[in-house]
C-alpha cells in the first residue's frame, strides 16, 4: 500500500513546509535560555520561564485553533498561525528597546501561539492524506522536515546570536525571520490549498466524549505531555551541560547542539524506513528504553567529559520517532474528531512548559547533569504507552 497517492504529492509537499517553519521557531528558543542566562545574568530557572512561555503558549492556542479550522479552513488555519508567528517575532524589537524580560515573553508567547496554529492544522490534515494504515508513517515522513527546520535555526542562532550575545543580536535575528514569514504568508495567501472545510457535523462536547472513552487516545495525550517535556528538558540545557563537561563557551557547545539535532533528522529518516518492517509502537518501546539508559549515563558519569556529551548527543538519535508516532497511533480511529483528537495533543506540548521549569530547579539545586533525572522519568512514560499499545487486545478490539 502507498504512504503518499500522486493527487497529494502537492498539498503534502506545501504543508509539509510548516513543519520546517515551527521546528525552526523551535529550537532557536532553546538557544535563549543561554543568551539570556549571560546576558541578563539569570539562573536557570528564571531563564526557564522562556520555556514555560512558549509551551504554555501551544497549551492555550490549540483547542481554539482546531475550533478555527474546523469553521473556517485548513488553509485559513495556515494563514493565522504565520500571521501570529511573524507578529511575535516582530515583537522582538520593541523588546530589545525596552530592554524587558517580560516584553520577550509576551513575544515568545504570541509567536508561539502561531506554531501552535500551525501543528494544529497541519497534523490531522496529513493523516488524512491517504490510507489509515499508512497515517503514522506518512506523519513521520512530513515530520522530517521539522528537524530540517531545527539544523536552521541553530545555525541561525550560532551565527547571529551565541557568537556576539547581546539584546540587540537576539532582536534583529527574530526580526529577520519576521520578514521571511510574512513573505511566506502572502505566497499561501494566494496559493489554492485542497481539502477546505471540516465536512464533520458533530458537536464538540460529543467529540469530547468519544475521545475521552478512546483509551488509547487519552493515554497518547500523557505519553505526548512527558515526551515533549523530555525533549525540551533535553535540548534546552545541552548547552549547558556541554560547556560543563568540555569547559567551553556558548558557540561552541552549541555545535554539539547541532550534531544532536542532526542525529534527530537523520533517525527520523531511518526510523520511517523501519516501519515498513516492524510496528511502529515496537519500535518506540525501544527507543524509549535506549533513551532511559543514556539518560543513566549523563547523571551518573558527570565529570567524565566527551562520554557524558556522547550520551547526550544519542539521546536524540533516539527521541525522533516518538513524537509523531505517539500522535499517529492516539488518532488512530477517531474518524471524524481527528481535529478536536490533534488539538488534545497539541495541549500536551504544555509538558515543556511544566517540566522544563522543574528541570532548571533541580539543576540549580543539585547541578545540570543531575537534573537529567527529569527526561529520564519521562522517557519511562513513553516506554510504558508503547508497551500498553504492544499488548493483543488493544489491538484487537476497539479502545472503549
Amino acid at each position: 500500500m502507498k504512504t503518499l497517492e500522486r493527487r497529494y504529492l502537492l498539498p503534502f509537499a506545501l504543508v509539509s513546509i510548516l513543519f520546517l517553519l515551527w521546528g525552526l521557531a523551535n529550537n532557536m528558543t532553546d538557544t535563549l535560555l543561554a543568551a539570556f542566562k549571560k546576558v541578563m545574568q539569570m539562573s536557570d530557572s528564571q531563564t526557564s520561564l522562556i520555556q514555560f512561555a512558549f509551551y504554555g503558549s501551544y497549551f492555550c492556542f490549540a483547542l481554539p485553533a482546531a475550533l478555527f479550522i474546523r469553521k473556517y479552513s485548513f488553509k485559513a488555519g495556515i494563514i493565522l498561525g504565520l500571521l501570529l508567528y511573524a507578529g511575535g517575532a516582530m515583537l522582538f524589537y520593541p523588546s530589545a528597546l525596552t530592554e524587558s524580560y517580560l516584553f520577550y515573553l509576551i513575544a515568545i508567547y504570541i509567536l508561539a501561539g502561531g506554531c501552535s496554529v500551525l501543528e494544529t492544522t497541519a497534523n490531522p490534515y496529513i493523516l488524512s492524506m491517504g490510507a489509515p494504515e499508512t497515517a503514522t508513517r506518512r506523519l513521520n515522513i512530513a515530520q522530517s522536515f521539522n528537524p530540517i527546520g531545527s539544523i536552521t535555526g541553530i545555525l541561525l542562532s550560532q551565527q547571529f546570536i551565541l557568537q556576539d550575545i547581546s539584546l540587540n543580536s537576539i532582536s534583529e535575528t527574530y526580526m529577520g525571520l519576521g520578514f521571511v514569514l510574512i513573505a511566506i504568508m502572502i505566497a499561501m495567501m494566494f496559493s489554492k490549498m485542497p481539502g477546505g472545510k471540516d465536512s464533520s457535523q458533530g458537536s464538540v462536547s460529543a467529540s469530547f466524549s468519544r475521545l475521552l472513552k478512546n483509551k488509547r487516545y487519552v493515554w497518547g495525550v500523557v505519553a505526548q505531555f512527558f515526551y515533549v517535556g523530555a525533549q525540551i528538558c533535553v535540548w534546552s540545557f545541552t548547552i549547558r551541560l556541554v560547556m560543563q563537561e568540555l569547559g567551553i563557551v556558548e558557540a561552541d557547545a552549541a555545535t554539539y547542539y547541532l550534531a544532536s539535532i542532526i542525529c534527530f533528522c537523520v533517525a527520523r529518516f531511518f526510523f520511517t524506513w523501519m516501519m515498513k518492517f516492524f510496528q511502529p509502537a515496537k519500535l518506540m518501546a525501544w527507543a524509549a528504553a535506549f533513551d532511559i539508559v543514556l539518560c543513566l549515563i549523563v547523571i551518573l558519569m558527570s565529570g567524565s567529559g566527551m562520554i557524558a556529551v556522547i550520551a547526550l548527543v544519542l539521546i536524540s538519535f533516539f527521541m525522533s520517532l516518538q513524537f509523531p508516532t505517539i500522535y499517529g497511533i492516539a488518532l488512530e480511529g477517531v474518524g471524524e474528531d481527528a481535529k478536536i483528537g490533534a488539538s488534545g495533543l497539541i495541549m500536551a506540548i504544555l509538558g515543556g512548559a511544566i517540566l522544563t521549569p522543574l528541570q532548571g530547579i533541580v539543576s540549580d539545586m543539585f547541578g545540570v547533569s543531575v537534573s537529567y533525572v527529569v527526561p529520564l522519568v519521562c522517557f519511562v512514560v513513553v516506554l510504558g504507552y508503547s508497551l500498553f499499545n504492544l499488548q493483543p487486545s488493544i489491538n484487537e478490539k476497539s479502545l472503549c
